[in-house]
């Protein structure tokens, strides 16, 4: 995958860990592939598309996710509270997903309506004619994940692509 799609979506987490939580993001080492969902049991997706094509998924633990969501509200959040979650957790990565694009130089690039998948070993999938990367995270609050997967479309062949993500529990 082409750098120049990875470190904006990397500059903007920090920024908005930054900005929304005050927590810095300590970055781990990028792998190609999908990641290991079965220690994460929440998932913010959001497709992108126009002269890309993909999608940002941001993957945390529970536990991970409530301390975030109960920074991001100023409320406790509990895990029975999962329309609070889902809410939190969709806005988080449409600022990341909407910041990176931001520094897609030169592209007009549109993003989707986030979509939030609850639930233990669940996997998300995307295109399969791009390879993802993986960008493992951690911040104060614990661990959590950045999977990217997204390629540039050639001007001929955007009107007929779309990002697609779906989700299994």
């Amino acid at each position: 995958m082409d750098s120049n799609f990875v470190l904006p979506v990397i500059k903007s987490t920090q920024n908005i860990f930054e900005m929304m939580f005050q927590l810095p993001v300590e970055i781990g080492e990028p792998t190609m592939g999908s990641i290991d969902q079965s220690k994460f049991d929440v998932s913010g997706i959001i497709g992108m598309n126009g002269d890309v094509d993909g999608n940002v998924v941001i993957s945390f633990p529970m536990s991970t996710a409530q301390r975030l969501v109960s920074i991001f509200t100023g409320m406790e959040c509990a895990e029975e509270d999962t329309e609070d979650l889902c809410d939190a957790i969709g806005e988080i990565v449409n600022m990341i997903a909407g910041g990176a694009k931001a520094q897609f130089d030169g592209m007009s690039v549109s993003i989707t309506c986030p979509s939030v998948v609850i639930g233990a070993n669940h996997a998300v999938y995307g295109r399969k004619d791009v390879t993802s990367v993986n960008i493992p995270c951690s911040c104060d609050c614990g661990e959590f994940c950045l999977e990217l997967a997204i390629k540039s479309i050639n001007k001929s062949e955007g009107a007929s692509s779309g990002a697609s993500a779906s989700a299994t529990s």
